[in-house]
């Protein structure tokens, strides 16, 4: 027979992307606020920047079901139909990627200009603000600087708190009760940080009968940053 260990088998991560799974806090209450008020944008376009694992791709989606918007990585765009694409709504992700693509960024100067000739929305993402993205066609990167925008943050504790129960919940995983709490107050401010930790968890807690327990929390959280920290970062107080 089998040991119970040799039978865990990873579960797909789905994430939940509604607009009630998205947790605010003033680390990004004026982008969720810009996404809701999405028919007031000036001219009709706006950027949403942040970093990796912010939620701009959540908050994308959100705007998605409220608008019938089309989504779509920016790599994509010298590939795509772009007459077709500016028959509604667009959302195109991950803008600085393809900067100094000639073909995409030709591509998206023109989907900008027929989408907002229609009367319909842009809505352009990226992790810096788009006076960074260093795009070579002058006119798109006039045009993008010419957008509304609003920057998400790194998370502060309550936001910080929410993600980690979301990255959880987005695994199907119930972490026992105090590792949330632990967590929260001791690893590195930051998205990626989280991510990090709740992955490793994840793998870790395969077979084992107690699953993502504060001991098994407290030794990943050892080995990832612990070494790393100054005797001025530790918040385990």
């Amino acid at each position: 027979m089998s040991h119970p260990a040799q039978m865990a088998l990873p579960l797909p991560t789905r994430a939940a992307l509604g607009r009630s799974d998205f947790y605010v806090t003033e680390a990004n209450a004026l982008a969720v606020a810009q996404i809701e008020g999405w028919r007031l944008w000036p001219s009709g376009k706006f950027v949403l920047s942040g970093p990796a694992g912010a939620g701009k791709t959540h908050l994308a989606h959100v705007w998605a079901r409220l608008t019938g918007a089309t989504i779509l990585p920016a790599a994509a765009l010298a590939q795509a139909d772009i007459p077709m694409l500016a028959e509604g709504p667009v959302c195109v992700e991950d803008i600085e990627t393809i900067a100094g693509d000639t073909a995409a960024e030709e591509a998206l100067f023109h989907l900008h200009n027929l989408v907002l000739a229609q009367g319909h929305k842009l809505l352009m993402t990226a992790r810096q603000p788009a006076a960074r993205w260093g795009l070579s066609l002058p006119d798109l990167q006039s045009r993008a600087m010419g957008a509304q925008g609003a920057e998400l943050s790194e998370p502060d504790d309550d936001l910080l708190s929410a993600l980690i129960a979301k990255l959880f919940s987005d695994r199907q995983i119930v972490p026992a009760g105090d590792v949330v709490p632990y967590l929260a107050r001791r690893i590195p401010r930051s998205y990626t940080a989280a991510q990090l930790i709740v992955e490793i968890l994840d793998r870790e807690a395969l077979g084992r009968p107690k699953g993502v327990s504060r001991p098994l929390a407290i030794a990943v959280f050892d080995r990832l940053f612990a070494p790393k920290l100054l005797p001025m970062d530790d918040t385990s107080t």
